[in-house]
């Protein structure tokens, strides 16, 4: 497999990743010299999840009609022009709308990334190269929080968003480079009505629990948006249905290993993606740790998730897409619900153990999940598969951050005590749950589910000839 390939698209996912994260650190200074609050500043975050729950959607239809690499070029120059906007803000409205730009080009460097490593490698490759592909989503969110607080400290808040220029530049030269060419797709005109529709769902439901769980507004707002973005959502599901092509095409879901890998990967999301959110916050309130001796902690993920990318294609060739995908739901949900355990009297050493195991596992499960999203789908439909999977993305790690609040919240309401380490036990206990869940879609997979992609050898069944294939 040409490394190269996934190597330069995971640069630009893991600066888009990083920077998503890196900010929630250093919102006490921004605020301070942009003249606002905290809380209100966290509009910054929820505009940055907006404009790609608005603009993901849409990304297959650019891809297929301008070229994706075209397209993931322009996208990351447009994110560095709003990294250089975000850097050079003085006030609130400012820093909002470059956000929301940020948020226009990481909404299409996600999906048309994919899409482009798809395009370009046999499916015999594929989870070699989504294992380096993924690996930046993880380790991402883990550097941030570190890096944030050091540049902040000792630097300055412009620089987290500066450092991103160099990157972006590097990344549109190599990928110009490198990367192989897509020719466009014959596309049909744009399905205005199942944009503003899938727009609305998206952002409406992303807006909505990222008011509830991050409340820079009344948590009311929060819950109309919300209800707003639900209703719009069953709206474009009878709109899909009706339409010849829908701007998502929501019949990919009759194949049942693409309609498995969503459903388990969006379960399992919710789970997993409550634990960024809450491991900081833990070590933090619980535990009394500063936020960088917090962020080295959950650095040890990434320590597991890197070292995934070199057994991942062995263990699925051995295994298989459903017993890897089975195996790895239910033990990395084991380790999380094991953070329930830590206490401020934990060793620190069995503390980076338990989050490096559980980020081996957690990579391990993405690779393999994201993977199998494509495993039996045709080319053409490569990049509504794309789309769809970035865009139930970022609602589902929406709704784990909201569970996690959702769950501090409630714990502190009932028993009228401060969020402490007791807290962080059941919620920990409850997302380890969810997670475990995810198991149940690939339960009904037939065991070679996807093996064109994983290499597995398939015995053939006893009614089936010897020389059956």
């Amino acid at each position: 497999m040409n490394r190269t390939v996934p190597l330069i698209l995971a640069v630009a996912l893991f600066m888009e990743n990083m920077d998503s994260t890196v900010i929630a650190t250093s919102l006490p200074a921004i605020a301070e010299d942009i003249g606002t609050s905290p809380i209100a500043l966290k509009l910054a975050l929820t505009a940055y999840l907006v404009s790609l729950a608005i603009f993901i959607p849409v990304s297959a239809w650019v891809a297929d009609k301008y070229g994706a690499k075209r397209v993931f070029r322009i996208a990351i120059a447009v994110f560095a022009i709003g990294s250089i906007a975000c850097a050079f803000s003085g006030s609130l409205a400012e820093f909002v709308a470059a956000r929301f730009l940020q948020g226009m080009g990481g909404a299409m460097m996600t999906p048309v990334a994919r899409l482009v490593l798809v395009r370009s490698t046999e499916k015999r490759d594929l989870v070699s190269a989504m294992a380096w592909l993924t690996i930046p989503g993880l380790i991402g969110p883990l550097v941030g929080p570190p890096v944030g607080g050091f540049i902040t400290t000792f630097f300055s808040w412009h620089w987290i968003f500066l450092i991103n220029v160099p990157i972006a530049l590097i990344g549109i030269l190599l990928s110009g480079r490198y990367l192989p060419h897509v020719e466009p797709a014959g596309v049909k005109p744009i399905d205005g009505t199942g944009f503003v529709l899938s727009a609305l769902a998206a952002s409406g439901v992303v807006f909505g629990l990222s008011v509830v769980s991050l409340p820079a507004l009344p948590p009311v707002v929060g819950v109309i948006v919300l209800a707003v973005g639900v209703c719009s959502a069953f709206l474009y599901v009878r709109h899909a249905i009706g339409t010849e092509h829908p701007i998502l095409d929501l019949r990919l879901f009759r194949n049942p290993v693409f309609r498995a890998a969503i459903s388990g990967g969006s379960i399992y999301r919710i789970g997993a993606g409550a634990t960024p959110f809450l491991l900081p916050l833990l070590f933090q309130l619980g535990f009394g740790l500063t936020p960088f001796q917090s962020g080295m902690l959950t650095f040890a993920s990434a320590f597991g998730a890197l070292a995934m990318k070199f057994f991942a294609p062995t263990l699925l060739r051995v295994g298989g897409f459903r017993t890897v995908l089975i195996a790895a739901a239910a033990l990395s949900s084991c380790f999380i619900a094991a953070s329930a355990l830590f206490t401020p009297q934990t060793s620190h050493l069995i503390i980076l153990a338990v989050l490096a195991a559980s980020g081996f596992l957690r990579s391990l499960f993405f690779t393999s999940s994201n993977a199998l999203v494509f495993a039996e789908i045709d080319n053409k439909e490569a990049s509504q598969a794309t789309a769809i999977s970035a865009a139930l993305q970022q609602i589902t790690v929406a709704i784990g951050v909201a569970v996690g609040g959702g769950i501090l919240e409630s714990v502190h309401h009932i028993t009228g005590e401060p969020i402490g380490p007791s807290a962080f036990t059941i919620a920990f206990v409850i997302v380890g749950t969810i997670s475990l869940l995810s198991l149940i879609p690939f339960l009904r997979l037939p065991a070679g589910a996807g093996a064109a992609v994983s290499g597995q050898r398939v015995r053939n069944s006893p009614d089936e000839p010897s020389g059956s294939p």
